[in-house]
């Protein structure tokens, strides 16, 4: 791949991240803290959920500069935009501000109520 083809790649990914995580590091880590968001996603023998953990990588990324983000980083980053925007696509009816599917987003780093 060219130089400047991964550099767009780059942007793109950037971007997208940046346009479906709308919680600053802070936010989402004091929100990481919080019942509700250990509760929200699917557990396995007790252990921590893929959101809950995806979370905390999130929160990582956020405060980490963008030029030193690695490959990994840029592909945790991109499945991030994908759930995001596939859960976004399946929005129950009815008010979601204290439904587990606005905590397993928030837990993404989206809050679907800003």
């Amino acid at each position: 791949m060219s130089a400047q083809k991964a550099g767009t790649e780059r942007d793109k990914v950037l971007a997208d991240f940046d346009d479906a995580v709308n919680m600053s590091a802070d936010e989402l880590e004091d929100w990481l803290a919080t019942d509700e968001s250990k509760s929200a996603g699917q557990h396995r023998d007790g252990e921590e959920s893929t959101g809950h953990a995806s979370g905390r990588r999130i929160v990582a990324l956020l405060r980490t500069g963008k030029r030193e983000l690695s490959d990994d980083d840029l592909a945790h980053m991109r499945k991030v935009v994908g759930y995001v925007r596939r859960h976004l696509g399946q929005r129950p009816a009815g008010d979601v501000g204290d439904s587990r599917w606005r905590y397993s987003l928030m837990n993404w780093g989206h809050d679907p109520q800003r």
